[in-house]
This record gives structure tokens, C-alpha cells and sequence, in this order.
């Protein structure tokens, strides 16, 4: 008994070999993700990290038609760029119209696309189906095409949707906010495919046992989804807000082809079709750059601020 016997110190000195030797392959295992991710991190920087550079380059440069041809050497202008541009009262209103139509898209395109999935779980296959696939449709059509086909159809001699509604010659692209709420109702048609999709795809995930649960406990459809499937699903309508913002609030084409490039005098202008007007159609292109900084800035700012909100909330992201 006494020979088979091992000493305390010995066995604490057995016990932390292992551990010492353990630590080197979780140093190692740590490091494997990144290798994996080495090459689209590179790609990435190659076409992300340079353009912005370049963006962020020209919007501190003198960047005309005469820098461009060659005829002048680009200048130095610091933040004079940025003082002229901050100092256009027709910047301002741009923004806040841009601001606000975004957020309307996004509010509208969420509130679409969660309701659809949700109704993809109430319908059979075969109507599920034609639903999915009606959605899949609208979200594949180019932004050029989608737009043309609104404007036919609500266009002011031969549109049905004129004729349907009894509104004779009215013209929707003429007026500020009627040209606003038929682009908004473009963005949602082309848009809510995104969220239906991935909404319904975490809806099924949800365990059923959780659903039956509430219904049985006599919860309303809308009950349910504001304090059962919106908690559960929070990850997933993060990822789909924050996609939603940064896509509505970049919207160039849909303004552009339907609105004729801005309205008439420019009262349907968003940030991006206002940058385009400086940089191409006026050859500022340092206006231009100083605007595409400032909307990076502004969406860098939106989804940190919505990140950090949700992580003081306890959420894991």
C-alpha cells in the first residue's frame, strides 16, 4: 500500500504537464479561423479598402473636368470641400429627404416581409409555393426593368392602375411625395423577398412545441410574434434592418428611371443621385466624393449605434 502510494507534490506535478502542454494547440486552434479567412479578407481589402481610399483622397482635392483632362494639377483643399458642401442649403434638404425615405423603406420593407413569412407558415405547400416563387421573381428583376414596369403601370395615359382607381391623367412622378411613394413602393416590391426569405427560414427553426404552447395559452397571431417569435428571431431581423438601411438608404437606381433623375427641379433628389448630379453631370467629382464620404460615414454611425444598442440589451451578436 505504501509503495503504490504517490506523494502530493508529485501528483500536482503530473496534473499541470497536460495543462501546460494544452495550451499551445488552443493558441494554434484560435489562429486556424483566420487562416481560413485570409484569402476573402484580402480580396476584400483589394476592393473595398483601396476605392474608399480613393474617396476619401479626391474629397480633400481640387477634382474638376480641367484635373481630369490634364489641363491642371488636383490642389490641396483640406476640408474645403466639405465647408462648401455643409454650407448648400441644398445638401441639407437632400439629406433629410434621403433620411427620411429611407426609413419609411425600411419600416415598410420589413413590415411586409415579416408578415408574408409568417403567412408562409399558415398556407399549404401549393400556395406557399406560388407565393415563394412570385417573391423569388420580383426580387431577381433587375432594378432598371422593375422600375420601367411601374412606371407603365401607373403610367398617366395608358396605365391600369390609373383606370382601376378612376384617377383619369394623374400623374404620379409629378408631384414631390406621390413620385416618393411610387419609388417606395418599387423598393418594397423588390426588397421584401430578402426579409420573407430569411424571416420565414428562422420561423422554422423555432421549436413547435414553442408555438403550440402560446396558442394554447389562448395568444393572439400578433401576441405571438411580439413576445415569442420577435425575441427568438432578434439575430436574424439585426442582420435583415441593418441590410435593409444600408440598401434603401443607397437607392440610386429605382429615383433615376423613375423620377427622370431627380424630379422636376430636383424635388425628388436622395444623396446618391445628388452625387451623382455633382460629379457627373456638373464634373465636381470632389463634391461628389466629399458626398459618398459623408454616407459612408452616416451608415458606419447608423449600425454601430443599432449594434450597441442591442448589446446593452444582452444581446449576442
Amino acid at each position: 500500500m505504501t509503495g503504490s502510494t504517490t506523494s502530493p507534490g508529485v501528483a500536482v506535478r503530473r496534473s499541470r504537464v497536460p495543462a501546460r502542454r494544452g495550451a499551445r494547440p488552443s493558441k494554434r486552434g484560435a489562429a486556424t479561423p483566420w487562416l481560413y479567412l485570409a484569402p476573402a479578407l484580402v480580396v476584400l481589402g483589394a476592393l473595398l479598402v483601396y476605392p474608399v481610399y480613393q474617396l476619401g483622397l479626391i474629397s480633400f482635392l481640387e477634382y474638376t473636368q480641367a484635373q481630369v483632362s490634364g489641363g491642371k494639377p488636383a490642389t490641396f483643399q483640406g476640408l474645403g470641400n466639405y465647408a462648401e458642401l455643409f454650407g448648400d442649403d441644398q445638401f441639407w434638404r437632400v439629406l433629410v429627404a434621403t433620411v427620411v425615405f429611407a426609413a419609411a423603406c425600411v419600416l415598410c420593407t420589413l413590415a411586409v416581409g415579416c408578415a408574408l413569412a409568417v403567412l408562409l407558415t399558415r398556407v399549404r405547400a401549393v400556395p406557399r409555393l406560388a407565393l415563394m416563387l412570385a417573391a423569388l421573381g420580383a426580387w431577381a428583376t433587375p432594378a432598371v426593368t422593375g422600375s420601367t414596369v411601374w412606371l407603365l403601370l401607373f403610367d398617366a395615359d395608358f396605365g391600369p392602375v390609373n383606370k382601376i382607381l378612376g384617377l383619369g391623367d394623374h400623374s404620379w412622378t409629378y408631384g414631390r411625395y406621390s413620385a416618393f411613394l411610387l419609388v417606395l413602393l418599387e423598393v418594397v416590391w423588390c426588397s421584401f423577398p430578402f426579409v420573407m426569405v430569411t424571416v420565414y427560414a428562422g420561423i422554422r427553426a423555432v421549436p413547435a412545441e414553442v408555438l403550440e404552447a402560446a396558442a394554447l395559452d389562448g395568444a393572439s397571431q400578433w401576441r405571438i410574434w411580439r413576445s415569442v417569435l420577435a425575441p427568438m428571431l432578434r439575430p436574424i431581423l439585426v442582420v435583415v434592418t441593418i441590410q435593409s438601411v444600408i440598401w434603401d438608404f443607397k437607392v440610386f437606381t429605382q429615383i433615376y428611371v423613375m423620377t427622370g433623375g431627380g424630379g422636376i427641379a430636383g424635388q425628388n433628389l436622395v444623396l446618391n443621385v445628388y452625387a451623382y448630379q455633382k460629379a457627373f453631370a456638373s464634373s465636381q467629382y470632389s463634391l461628389g466624393s466629399a458626398i459618398g464620404v459623408v454616407m459612408l460615414l452616416i451608415l458606419l454611425a447608423v449600425t454601430l449605434v443599432y449594434l450597441r444598442l442591442l448589446r446593452r440589451q444582452g444581446e449576442e451578436l
